[in-house]
C-alpha cells in the first residue's frame, strides 16, 4: 500500500482469539515485567542486522543514517521510554501485519500449549510465536511505533495501541529509516526511566549486542542560577561479539545470558561449546544446547544456528550449516572465509560451508558426550526433550551412527528408567550374540508381547522402542560395538539352540504338519506361512514380520499421515506353540474330523487374537466378538458341569 491510496488513519480489530492469547502475554506469561527491554533491544538488533546484510549489495540504504545504533530515551516529564533504532524499518504493510498478528504462526496451538500448562507462567514459550514485542504491555498503558523502511521510499507510519482489542495505523513523520518504540509507562513502572535502572538492566541482559545502545542521559553543571542541565547520547554496552573474546575471559551467567538474549528463551542452557577452528577454514563457533524444545519442534525445518561472516550477520536458522536433526541446536557461527555477498545459492555449493557443517555436527556430538558423561541427570532432561530429533540422524547420516549410537537411550524389560546401548551390551548374558529390541507404541503395548516370551526365558534384555523413528533408526544403526540389532518381531529371530532343542523342533514340526497346512489353507488370504515357533512358551500363535515387511505400529503410523495409501500390507508369518494346550486340543480336533467347520473357525480366530496382540485391526470385529461370545458360552457350559468328561471339542 502506498501514502497516495491509503487512508490517513484506520483503525484494525485484533481477532478474536489474538485478542485473548494479548491479554495471556500481559498477564500469564512473563513472570519478570524487566524482561521487556531485553525483548524490544532485541528486536532492534536484528532490524539492524537485517540493514547491515541488504547494504552489503545496497550500499545506498545507508545514505540517509550511516550510524547502526540502537537509543534508549527516557522522559521523565512525559513519562515515555523509547526505544529506537536505525534498522530496516517497517512498511505499511509490515507494520500491520507484523504487530496486528500475535503468535501469527500458531496462535491457536499457542492457546492450547498454556491451557495444557494450567496457570503455570511457562517462560519457555517465549520466543516461540513472536511475542516478544507485546511484553512491552507489561509496563506500558500504550505503545506507539514509528517506522520507516530503508529504501527510496519516504513514508513512515504510526502504529498505536492500548491492548484492548484494536490498533490504529495513520501516517506519520521521521526523517530517516529505522524504528521507534514509545512506551508510555504506567504510573508503577516510572522506575524504567532511571538511568541507573536502565544501565543495570543492558549490561545485564544486552550487553553483548553486536550495536551500539545509547541511552540518553542528563547532567547538570554549576549551581544556583548558573546551573545547566544537558543531554547527550552515551554507549552503555560493549556492543563486542562474545564469540571472539577469549574463553577465559567469559564467566557461565555472561554465556548464559548471551544465550537468552540470543534465542530469547528464558531458561539457561543444559549445555554449550565455544571453538576455534584454524587451518584451511577459519572460524569461530559458539553453540548451546536448551533446556527445552520450542513448542513446534517437530514442524520445524529451519535450523537455530545464525551465519556472520567476519562479524556481519549474513542469516539465521541457516540449515546448510546444521542438519535436521541437529535443528534444536542454537548458536552462532562466524567465518572468516565466506565472500561478504554469500547468497543462499552459493552457500549450498560452498566447500567452506561443507567444512563448517561437518565441524558443527562434530562439536554439537562432543558436547552431548560430554554432558551424558559428566552430568547424566542433565542429558536425561536433554534427551526427554530432543532424543527423537537426534534419532532422525541414524536414518539420513550412516557416517554418524557410531557416536549417535552411543548417546542412544531406551527402556528396556530390564527395569524402569532409561539405559544407554553400551550399558546394555555390558550386562549381555553369556551365549547372547544380539541387542534384542520391540518396537511397539508405548511400553505398556509392547512389555508383554508374546515376541518376548523366549528371550525373557532365555534372560536376554530387551529394549523398548516406541518413538515413531526407532524403526528406521534401529535399521540405520544396525550394530553396535559389534552387536548386531535384531528386532524380536522380525521372522528370522535366530536364537541359539542346543542339537537335542533342534531336534526336539524338527519332531515338533513334523507331528504338527497337517494342521499347520490347514492352518495355512484357512488363512491364505491373510499369511505368507505358517510354522512351528521356538520363540513362545506362553501363547499359543503370533504374526511376525518377514524380512521387507514393517512391524504393525509403523505401518499404521505411515497410513495415519498419507504415507502409506496404496501400499500393499506385507503378509505377515504365523507363528504356533506346539505345547500350547489350545494348540494341542486343536490338532486333535483336526484328527479326529479334518473338515469339522469349528476348526476353520477357530483357527481364524487365534489369527484375530495375533493381530491383535501385534497392535493391528481386525477385519470384521463383529466376527471375532460373536466367536469370542461363543467360546465363552461353551466354557460357562463346562463350568456348569464339572462332573462330566470334557471331550476333546469341549475343551478346545
Amino acid at each position: 500500500m502506498t501514502v497516495e491510496n491509503a487512508p490517513q488513519r484506520e483503525t484494525h480489530a485484533f481477532q478474536a482469539e489474538i485478542n485473548q492469547l494479548l491479554s495471556l502475554v500481559i498477564n500469564s506469561l512473563y513472570s519478570h515485567k524487566e524482561i521487556f527491554l531485553r525483548e524490544l533491544v532485541s528486536n532492534a538488533s536484528d532490524a539492524l542486522d537485517k540493514l547491515r546484510f541488504r547494504a552489503i549489495t545496497e550500499p545506498e540504504l545507508l545514505a540517509d543514517e550511516p550510524a547502526l545504533e540502537l537509543r534508549l530515551i527516557p522522559d521523565e516529564a512525559k513519562g515515555t521510554l523509547t526505544i529506537e533504532d536505525t534498522g530496516i524499518g517497517m512498511t505499511h504493510d509490515e507494520l500491520v501485519k507484523n504487530l496486528g498478528t500475535i503468535a501469527h504462526s500458531g496462535s491457536r496451538e499457542f492457546l492450547e500449549a498454556l491451557a495444557q500448562k494450567g496457570q503455570q507462567k511457562d517462560m519457555q514459550l517465549i520466543g516461540q510465536f513472536g511475542v516478544g514485542f507485546y511484553s512491552a504491555y507489561l509496563v506500558a498503558d500504550r505503545v506507539e511505533v514509528v517506522s520507516r523502511a530503508a529504501g527510496k521510499d519516504p513514508a513512515a507510519w504510526r502504529w498505536t495501541s492500548e491492548a484492548k482489542g484494536s490498533f490504529t495505523v495513520e501516517p506519520a513523520e521521521r526523517a530517516a529509516r529505522g524504528t521507534s518504540i514509545t512506551l508510555h509507562l504506567k504510573e508503577d513502572q516510572k522506575e524504567f526511566l532511571g538511568e541507573w535502572r536502565l544501565r543495570s538492566l543492558i549490561t545485564q541482559y544486552s550487553d553483548y549486542v553486536g550495536h551500539p545502545i545509547k541511552l540518553q542521559v542528563s547532567k547538570t553543571t554549576g549551581t544556583g542560577d548558573d546551573a545547566k542541565t544537558e543531554t547527550s547520547l552515551e554507549v552503555v554496552n560493549k556492543a563486542s561479539a562474545l564469540w571472539q573474546r577469549a574463553k577465559s575471559e567469559i564467566t557461565d551467567e555472561q554465556y548464559q545470558e548471551f544465550y537468552k538474549h540470543l534465542t530469547h528463551d528464558w531458561e539457561a542452557p543444559l549445555a554449550w561449546t565455544h571453538f576455534k577452528a584454524d587451518g584451511n577454514t577459519q572460524f569461530t563457533g559458539l553453540l548451546f544446547v536448551p533446556k527445552q524444545p520450542p513448542f513446534d519442534l517437530d514442524a520445524q525445518q529451519q535450523r537455530g544456528v545464525r551465519l556472520f561472516v567476519k562479524r556481519v550477520f549474513i542469516m539465521d536458522r541457516c540449515e546448510e550449516l546444521v542438519p535436521q536433526w541437529l535443528r534444536f541446536v542454537r548458536g552462532v557461527i562466524d567465518s572468516d572465509d565466506l565472500p561478504l555477498n554469500v547468497s543462499r545459492e552459493l552457500l549450498q555449493d560452498s566447500q567452506v560451508v561443507r567444512a563448517i557443517r561437518k565441524h558443527v555436527v562434530k562439536k554439537s556430538l562432543d558436547l552431548l558426550e560430554k554432558l551424558a558423561k559428566d552430568k547424566p541427570e542433565d542429558y536425561l532432561t536433554f534427551w526427554k526433550a530432543f532424543g527423537t530429533v537426534l534419532k532422525e540422524g541414524l536414518a539420513t547420516e550412516a557416517e554418524q551412527k557410531d557416536k549417535l549410537g552411543g548417546l542412544l537411550r531406551y527402556e528396556s524389560s530390564r527395569d524402569e528408567g532409561l539405559t544407554s546401548l553400551a550399558d546394555y551390551v555390558g550386562r549381555m548374558k553369556e551365549g547372547q550374540e544380539a541387542i534384542y529390541y520391540v518396537y511397539g507404541e508405548s511400553r505398556k503395548a509392547v512389555a508383554d508381547s508374546p515376541h518376548l516370551e523366549a528371550l525373557k526365558q532365555r534372560g536376554f534384555e530387551v529394549l523398548y522402542m516406541t518413538d515413531p523413528v526407532d524403526e528406521w533408526a534401529a535399521q540405520g544403526l544396525r550394530e553396535f560395538q559389534g552387536k548386531p540389532l535384531v528386532s524380536a518381531l522380525q521372522a528370522d529371530l535366530k536364537l541359539q539352540s542346543t542339537d537335542e532343542q533342534k531336534k526336539e523342533q524338527e519332531q515338533q514340526a513334523e507331528g504338527l504338519k497337517t494342521l499347520t497346512a490347514k492352518m495355512k489353507d484357512v488363512l491364505q488370504e491373510s499369511v505368507r506361512e505358517v510354522r512351528v515357533s521356538d520363540r513362545l512358551t506362553d501363547s499359543p500363535v503370533c504374526l511376525v514380520v518377514p524380512e521387507g515387511g514393517s512391524p504393525a505400529y509403523l505401518e499404521r503410523l505411515l497410513q495415519q499421515r498419507g504415507r502409506g495409501m496404496g501400499m500393499p500390507r506385507v503378509k505377515r508369518i504365523l507363528e504356533v506353540n506346539p505345547k500350547h494346550p489350545v494348540i494341542e486340543h486343536l490338532k486333535a480336533v483336526h484328527e479326529k474330523d479334518p473338515a469339522a467347520a469349528q476348526v476353520a473357525e477357530w483357527i481364524e480366530l487365534l489369527h484375530d487374537q495375533a493381530l491383535l496382540t501385534e497392535g493391528s485391526t481386525i477385519a470384521d470385529p463383529n466376527r471375532f466378538a460373536r466367536r469370542m461370545t461363543g467360546l465363552l458360552t461353551q466354557v460357562a457350559a463346562l463350568a456348569a458341569a464339572p462332573t462330566q468328561a470334557p471331550t476333546a471339542t469341549t475343551a478346545s
